[in-house]
């Protein structure tokens, strides 16, 4: 069909060739810990994990130490882990002053006879306005492509998980493009430094370093020369972005105008940009079906129940419910005739944390980005857009989701989500405050 777009991008995207085979799909958080840990223990020549970050609990203690044991067995093996700089450096929210993952980090070299530099990529000055978001681990030839940082809830090693997609992808040309990104346009940077060694320069005094790096960041691309823009069969292309007007976000609005028949969207918080609403109510006008599916509030990873002392980070749930109930009042015509379907997922305890598009029965987009403003603006994020122009990865897609809404229900009436009056006293107290003075615009933007 032709571009809605005065310069579209997908028609000049390269992509690299895959057959129907060599895209795995994995069924859940235990299994992609277990695929994970295989795929550490046989690697051969690198091992590139890219993640917000790798947590000090008994899941990223398997892995890191996975990480040790495979480099000690084979000493020229490539061991490369790359996280969030500002992340790294402080506690768990709500836990009290830490000394945050760098301090474990430096602890794990300064015992092991192998060394597995972990780098700390500082996106911003500050962690509210930007964080490395970008999601897939390289281990040979074989990207293992997931929303889920590293700790025991995301790669379900105790008793709760937290789900997401997983998706294995065996394609030596996007493992040695998501490699070349890391090595050349992340590590190589001067504000780029090794978390796991003692000493650490000030996020002050790197500022002018990170306001290169943003800078670069903001132009930079995954090589895909050895790519085709000759889509004839199955594919997939690498994509990159931080900032305004970013090229993923762009190819993401013009994945939702390419829609003609089916659309399904998933994010875990429902906080979505005025370039996708856009996009949507254009769909809706052309007779598009839209399935979007959303974590009910206490599916959210910052609920916290009401029978627990009320904390600011709680109140976000009830921020992205006040956002789905306004979307859905808005469209209830759409509601009521099936076009547009709004579904929350649960699953007892467990929280959500999955997010990507299916467009048609061609595209489908595996991505860390959440398709809220902050996703849009400020974090470094990327995408796999896998393109299938003649249906020859339709059953493991289908069955990807219908695993994803085996756990959810309907919204029927905008009615059926909760308003501010029902409410925990606490979280409507802080959002009647915070109404008040206007800065719930201002929240939405950066949460």
């Amino acid at each position: 069909m032709p571009s809605l777009f005065k310069r579209s991008l997908l028609p000049k995207l390269r992509s690299f060739p895959l057959t129907a085979d060599a895209v795995g799909i994995l069924s859940g958080a235990a299994e992609f810990r277990r695929c994970l840990l295989e795929q550490i223990a046989s690697a051969t020549r690198r091992i590139y994990i890219v993640a917000l970050y790798l947590q000090q609990d008994e899941a990223g203690q398997e892995i890191l130490d996975a990480l040790h044991a495979a480099k000690l067995a084979r000493p020229e093996l490539d061991v490369v882990v790359v996280v969030d700089w500002l992340r790294a450096q402080r506690g768990l929210i709500g836990a009290g002053k830490q000394p945050g993952n760098s301090a474990w980090y430096q602890e794990m070299t300064r015992t092991h006879a192998s060394e597995v530099p972990i780098y700390g990529v500082p996106v911003q000055t500050r962690e509210l306005f930007g964080v490395l978001h970008l999601k897939g681990f390289v281990i040979d030839d074989c990207v293992i492509y997931s929303g889920a940082s590293l700790n025991n809830v995301y790669l379900h090693k105790l008793d709760k998980y937290r789900y997401d997609r997983y998706h294995l992808l065996r394609n030596r040309e996007l493992a040695d493009s998501m490699q070349h990104l890391v090595q050349h346009g992340l590590v190589a940077s001067k504000a780029v430094h090794r978390l796991d060694l003692p000493n650490l320069p000030t996020t002050r005094s790197l500022r002018n370093d990170i306001g290169d790096l943003r800078s670069r960041l903001k132009h930079a691309a995954y090589d895909t020369t050895r790519g085709s823009t000759d889509r004839t069969g199955l594919s997939v292309s690498p994509l990159l972005g931080v900032g305004k007007n970013n090229p993923l976000n762009r190819v993401i609005c013009e994945l939702i105008a390419s829609a003609q028949q089916q659309l399904t969207i998933c994010t875990p918080y429902f906080n979505l940009p005025l370039a996708i609403i856009r996009e949507i109510n254009r769909a809706l006008a052309r007779g598009v079906k839209i399935d979007i599916v959303v974590g009910d509030k206490t599916a959210n990873d910052f609920y916290i129940p009401p029978s627990e002392p009320f904390r600011v980070i709680s109140a976000l749930p009830y921020l992205y419910e006040i956002s789905l109930r306004r979307f859905a009042k808005r469209h209830q015509r759409n509601i009521d005739s099936g076009q547009l379907n709004l579904h929350l997922w649960r699953d007892g305890d467990n929280t959500y944390h999955l997010k990507g598009m299916w467009i048609d029965r061609r595209y489908t987009l595996l991505t860390g980005n959440n398709l809220n403003p902050r996703a849009f603006r400020l974090d470094l994020e990327n995408a796999l857009l896998i393109d299938d122009p003649h249906g020859e990865w339709l059953e493991p897609r289908r069955l990807e989701l219908a695993e994803i809404f085996q756990h959810t229900r309907r919204i029927e009436h905008f009615q059926n989500l909760e308003t501010l009056a029902e409410y925990p006293m606490g979280v409507a107290k802080f959002l009647k405050r915070v109404s008040r003075v206007r800065i719930e615009r201002l929240l939405y933007r950066i949460l």
